[in-house]
């Protein structure tokens, strides 16, 4: 039986290692072991922090929402809590986007709430 030799799987690998991490900085760029551990730790990272983004946005669209009902005279909790009595079905996101670029719109939609 004829020996297989495995140098070209062996160079696919480090090559697809060493160009994940490329951009790296000092050894971690250019040596194998360090970039493999490199990649690892950025992925773990990067896994997690895809769940933290949403988190982030959530809290991020309640700030502008709260800014924005403040100027109306109520606060956060009062005006979801007006939305959701009221019928109102809008996510926080769209009313984040209607309150940072839309504030006449936005008035609408708590009078309406409120009516």
């Amino acid at each position: 039986m004829s020996r297989v030799k495995k140098g070209v799987i062996a160079i696919k690998k480090r090559r697809k290692i060493l160009g994940m991490a490329k951009g790296y900085r000092f050894g971690r760029s250019k040596k194998e072991k360090e970039a493999r551990t490199a990649v690892l730790h950025a992925g773990r990272y990067a896994f997690a922090h895809r769940r933290d983004k949403k988190n982030d946005f959530r809290a991020l669209w309640q700030t502008k929402i709260g800014a924005a009902a403040t100027e109306l005279g109520l606060s956060y909790s009062k005006l979801i809590d007006i939305l959701k009595k009221g019928g109102i079905g809008l996510d926080r996101k769209i009313l984040s986007i209607l309150a940072e670029h839309n504030p006449t719109l936005f008035k609408e939609v708590v009078k309406l709430a409120q009516a």
